[in-house]
C-alpha cells in the first residue's frame, strides 16, 4: 500500500467553521477543557491504498506474512536480488521494524544471511480511529495489523467539527497512552464522506464541510495521520489480509448505518478524485415491511436506523438494531421478516452493482450482513436471481463484526506498509 504526504507545516491553516447543530441528534453538547496545544510540525498523508512495490515494503510484507524467513527465501518471494534484500533487511533492522531470530539459526550455519528475520510486533503501535455517525471506535494495532486494544465511544456532538474532532483525538491519545514503552508510529482515520488532499472531509450526514480531520487528529494525538474514506479503507483491509489476490478484482459492498462500495483491481483500491461512489439514493423497488415513509431509497430502507424505524412502525418495542436481532433470534416472526426483507433488498442491489463492475469476487462487509448471519442465504438467493452472471464468487469479509476496526487499522499502517523507511522519519 502506498501513501503520499500532503502536508508538512509548522503553522496551522485557518479552520473552516462549518457548523453542525448540537441538537441534530438529540444529545447535549460537550464541555471542553483547556485549549489544545499544537505540535510544532504536523504530517497528514492521503493514502493511495495499494500494495506497494518498493523494495523495503516488499521485504516488510514478507516478514509480516512469512516470517521468520531467511534472506534467500525472502529474495525468492519478492523477486528481488539477494543483495537488494540484504540492504533492505539491514535498513529495516536499524529502524527496528524487523528483528532477527538467532534462536532459529540452523545448526552449523555461518554468517548473518542464515539468521531468519521477522516483523517486530512488540515495540511499535499505530492508532486507528473509525468515526461513525453514532459510534466512534478507537483501536491500537501492531505492525501485523492485529488489534491490540479497542474501545468504543459515542461520536461526540459539539457546535463545530473541530470540537468534535478534538474530543475524539484526546480520547485516542489517552487510550494509546495505556501502552507505555511502545512507540506510536502513526494514526489512521476512516470515516464516511469525501476526503480531500490534506485530510479535509465533507461528511453530509455529520454536517461537515471541509472539516480539518487530519490536522486536528495530528495535533491532538501527536503523531502523523492518514485519512481515508471508510469503505475504501475496508477494501484496503481486505488487501492487507489477502495480498496474494492482488491480480484479481473485487467489489466491496458495505452496509450498516451507511451503505457504500469500493472497487479494487491489481492490488489497488480505486479512489475517484470526485470522492467515493454514492449509492444511498439507489431505488430499492417495492417493499412490504421496510421503508414506512416510502422514500424508495436504499440507505433509508436498509440502514440500521431504517430497519429500526420499520420495526417501530409495526409495533415492535426496539431502540436499536441489536434489539431487533434479539427479537428475531427469540422467534419473533415480524422481526425475522423485517431482516429477511432487508437481506433481499441488499442482495438485489449487490447484484445490480456487480453486473456493472463484473468483478472476480464480491466481498460483503458491515453489520447489516454479519450481525444476523441467518439471513445470508436470502442475500445469496436474491443476488443469484437478479444478476445476469451465474455463480458469482461472493464471500463475507474476513473482518466480520470488527470491520470498522480493521479499516482504521489499514489506514494507520498504510504509510508504513508503503514506504517503511520513509514513514519512520516522520515520527519521533
Amino acid at each position: 500500500m502506498t501513501a503520499t504526504l500532503d502536508l508538512h507545516t509548522t503553522t496551522a491553516p485557518p479552520r473552516p467553521q462549518a457548523l453542525r447543530p448540537a441538537a441534530a441528534r438529540g444529545r447535549r453538547p460537550l464541555a471542553y477543557g483547556p485549549p489544545r496545544v499544537a505540535t510544532p510540525t504536523i504530517h497528514v498523508a492521503t493514502p493511495e491504498l495499494q500494495l506497494s512495490s518498493k523494495p523495503a515494503a516488499l521485504v516488510l510484507r514478507t516478514a509480516r506474512l512469512a516470517g521468520p524467513v531467511f534472506r534467500d527465501d525472502a529474495a525468492d518471494r519478492t523477486g528481488l536480488s539477494t543483495s537488494t534484500v540484504n540492504r533492505q533487511v539491514g535498513a529495516l533492522l536499524k529502524a527496528g521494524l524487523i528483528r532477527e531470530r538467532a534462536d532459529l539459526t540452523p545448526a552449523g550455519a555461518i554468517g548473518r544471511p542464515r539468521l531468519p528475520f521477522e516483523l517486530n510486533v512488540t515495540d511499535f503501535l499505530t492508532v486507528g480511529i473509525h468515526i461513525g455517525y453514532k459510534v466512534t471506535s478507537i483501536t491500537t494495532h501492531d505492525l501485523g495489523h492485529r488489534v491490540v486494544g479497542a474501545i468504543q465511544i459515542p461520536t461526540p456532538v459539539a457546535a463545530t467539527p473541530e470540537e468534535t474532532l478534538t474530543a475524539i483525538g484526546q480520547s485516542a491519545r489517552r487510550f494509546a497512552g495505556r501502552w507505555t514503552g511502545r512507540r506510536i508510529l502513526w494514526a489512521g482515520v476512516a470515516l464516511g464522506g469525501r476526503v480531500a488532499s490534506g485530510g479535509f472531509v465533507d461528511h453530509p450526514k455529520l454536517g461537515w464541510t471541509g472539516a480539518p480531520v487530519g490536522r486536528i487528529i495530528a495535533e491532538t494525538v501527536g503523531v502523523p495521520v492518514s485519512v481515508a474514506s471508510h469503505v475504501e479503507a475496508m477494501a484496503a483491509a481486505e488487501l492487507v489480509a489477502n495480498p496474494d489476490q492482488n491480480k484479481a478484482s473485487f467489489l466491496y459492498f458495505y452496509a450498516r448505518e451507511m451503505v457504500g462500495i469500493a472497487f479494487s483491481v491489481d492490488g489497488t483500491v480505486h479512489t475517484p478524485s470526485a470522492g467515493p461512489p454514492v449509492i444511498g439514493h439507489f431505488p430499492t423497488g417495492a417493499t412490504t415491511l421496510l421503508d414506512p415513509d416510502r422514500t424508495g431509497r436504499l440507505e433509508q430502507t436498509v440502514s440500521d436506523t431504517g430497519v429500526v424505524e420499520a420495526a417501530r412502525a409495526l409495533g415492535l418495542a426496539v431502540t436499536d438494531a441489536e434489539g431487533l436481532h434479539e427479537l428475531a433470534r427469540g422467534g419473533d416472526p415480524t422481526a425475522r421478516a423485517i431482516l429477511e426483507e432487508r437481506a433481499e433488498v441488499l442482495g438485489r442491489t449487490v447484484a445490480l452493482i456487480a453486473d456493472i463492475f463484473n468483478p472476480d469476487h464480491i466481498v460483503l462487509g458491515g453489520q447489516a450482513f454479519t450481525d444476523f448471519p441467518a439471513t445470508l442465504p436470502t442475500v445469496a438467493k436474491a443476488l443469484a436471481a437478479t444478476s445476469v452472471v451465474a455463480d458469482r464468487d461472493v464471500r463475507v469479509s474476513h473482518s466480520g463484526t470488527t470491520v470498522q476496526q480493521q479499516a482504521a487499522g489499514a489506514v494507520s499502517l498504510d504509510a508504513i506498509y508503503a514506504d517503511p523507511l520513509e514513514a519512520v522519519t516522520f515520527t519521533a
